[in-house]
């Protein structure tokens, strides 16, 4: 399966939504869906998955990295309306930044289910590599939706009773509702040293082939990625707009536990403004749950009177409450968030 191609138009947008708004549209992949029967919702895990459904929508891991393989290697475009009105079409390429993966079984084939080791440990591995090893020109430069769940609380909520939970132990009181840690990366690297998306995914599947294979339906909700999009360039070429170098950092839920049907109305009011010619009823999307961002200067992606502001802070605030609950250390989260000109926490 592969998903939707995007072709954003080089028409100026309506200006109905936001330069970030559109942004956030453009970066959210929409997987294609397969459907559960009830015969076979009993097989799954009851407090990661309703019971009561006559059928289940879920995607597979692989479906969901086929969305970002011409990403990878094209960027995906996003429409910019600049402060003179001009329009332009800003590409970016993404690098997986972060991820996690929590399934309902062990598996007993994979290297991480007998030496699971914490986000924590994992980070004490790299501790040259501090927020400031990067240079603040050199990374953008070389490389030229609120979290709202009432499930996602419920589960939250659980976690917070267990005062017994810790990352560190290697026997966790909470695994029946985190699950077992299949796998999980964390870049330190500078963003110049980086490969894209796909190709790190295709690398680590190679010693762990459920990153190919697992559904979403198989994955406890604690199991999240982060996406670090740099610019490359834009369209129409020939000029320097300074205020299009802002990196992107985007946070993404991967367990249906989380996928809640955006409404079909605000899809495609959406899908009409920022991004043209695509089927948006099609897939199960992803929009990020958080967000960090990195040399947004000027104000061409956030209009104060539009609440982008706000947008911002409630998105970093999901991330960071979220690294948080999961007692992790995001060494790219750090980073932008300590570089952040748009806004303080």
């Amino acid at each position: 399966m592969s998903c939707m191609g995007r072709s954003p138009s080089m028409k100026k947008p309506l200006n109905k939504h936001t330069n970030l708004e559109c942004f956030l549209d453009c970066v959210t992949p929409r997987v294609p869906s397969q459907h559960l029967p009830k015969s076979c919702i009993g097989d799954l895990n009851s407090l990661w998955n309703p019971q009561s459904k006559e059928m289940v929508e879920y995607f597979t891991l692989g479906d969901l990295w086929d969305c970002f393989d011409e990403w990878s290697a094209y960027g995906t475009g996003a429409p910019v309306v600049l402060n003179n009105g001009e329009s332009v079409v800003q590409y970016y390429v993404p690098y997986l930044s972060a991820i996690q993966i929590y399934t309902s079984k062990s598996l007993a084939s994979s290297p991480s289910s007998s030496t699971t080791r914490s986000p924590r440990e994992e980070s004490s591995d790299h501790a040259e590599f501090e927020t400031d090893s990067w240079s603040d020109d050199s990374d953008g430069e070389k490389l030229s939706l609120s979290f709202s769940s009432n499930n996602s609380s419920k589960f939250w909520d659980a976690v917070s009773d267990d005062s017994n939970f810790d990352h560190q132990e290697s026997s966790w009181p909470m695994r029946d509702r985190l699950g077992f840690l299949y796998h999980q990366y964390f870049e330190m690297s500078a963003p110049y040293w980086r490969v894209p998306l796909m190709e790190k995914v295709t690398e680590m599947s190679r010693t762990y082939p459920g990153l190919k294979t697992l559904r979403s339906v198989d994955l406890s909700p604690a199991s999240w990625m982060a996406v670090a999009w740099y610019p490359i360039y834009h369209i129409p070429t020939g000029r320097t707009v300074k205020d299009l170098s802002a990196c992107f950092l985007t946070f993404h839920t991967l367990s249906s536990s989380f996928q809640d049907p955006l409404p079909e109305d605000e899809e495609n009011d959406m899908s009409s403004d920022c991004v043209k010619g695509r089927n948006s009823k099609i897939g199960i999307p992803l929009p990020p749950f958080g967000l960090a961002t990195y040399k947004m200067n000027g104000d061409v992606w956030v209009q104060p009177d539009a609440g982008d502001y706000e947008r911002i802070d409630t998105l970093q605030s999901a991330a960071d409450s979220w690294l948080k609950q999961l007692r992790v250390q995001h060494h790219d989260f750090n980073y932008f968030v300590s570089r952040s000109t748009c806004y303080a926490m």
